[in-house]
């Protein structure tokens, strides 16, 4: 349900697909709460993708899920509650599973970013202490905030040929370098569904693998606030040993 005072246009970003995703949505009865819109990002990639809602788009606030994820019943009534306070810049909250099949037994712990999972923390202000990122597939951030910063890197994002990632890291570290104030939200649920393909020792090393390159993109566009030896962050020469 939409809250009273909160006008919510869904905006459906087709990021260059090939089946009948347009026909599709085009199918969808206009629902009579909110304003349903299509548009086609031709330039692939999820950061495109992102940046194309957001130009689409006129509102104050913009919320952000993927297409394999499904929103919690009080999703838009938290989004409204939130933002009735002016000085939040944007929210982020945790990413329940909806497993496809049953979790291995030999799953790492402490690799839940390789499913797409955020687990269920207390409230608290994005930054400082709270060590977790703002995650771009259960983010709400106020159009002023891009307006401040900038847009997702079209550098960083999966493109479809690999599982580049970071561009959600980029733009968190932005958004806290310019001084804007978030909230890890815990009621701001989403589900995501974990498909069985993710479920397997391949995948989680591929996922590393891609992890690690991310991060030297990201390394190259925003240098962290460490002490550096031989161009790489000292402390993860010690991690990798």
């Amino acid at each position: 349900p939409i809250p009273e005072g909160l006008e919510v246009t869904i905006i459906v970003v087709d990021n260059n697909s090939k089946d009948d995703t347009a026909q599709v949505v085009q199918a969808i009865p206009q629902p009579a709460d909110r304003r349903l819109l299509y548009i086609k990002e031709t330039n692939q990639g999820i950061s495109h993708a992102r940046n194309g809602g957001i130009r689409a788009g006129s509102g104050d606030i913009i919320g952000f899920i993927d297409d394999d994820e499904e929103i919690g019943k009080d999703w838009f009534h938290i989004v409204a509650r939130e933002f009735a306070n002016d000085t939040i810049d944007f929210i982020g909250g945790p990413y329940l599973g909806n497993w496809a099949e049953p979790a291995p037994y030999w799953l790492p712990p402490g690799f839940h970013a390789a499913l797409g999972l955020v687990d269920p923390k207390p409230r608290s202000q994005f930054g400082g202490s709270f060590t977790d990122n703002l995650m771009g597939g259960n983010a709400v951030i106020r159009r002023r905030a891009f307006d401040l910063v900038g847009l997702y890197s079209t550098r960083l994002g999966r493109t479809g040929k690999g599982l580049l990632t970071d561009e959600d890291v980029d733009i968190y570290r932005r958004l806290l370098a310019a001084g804007l104030h978030g909230m890890y939200t815990p009621d701001l649920v989403i589900h995501h569904h974990i498909p069985a393909e993710r479920l397997t020792r391949k995948y989680h090393r591929r996922w590393c693998y891609w992890r690690g390159v991310s991060q030297g993109h990201a390394d190259r566009e925003t240098k962290e606030q460490v002490p550096y030896l031989l161009t790489i962050p000292r402390y993860r020469i010690g991690r990798a040993l």
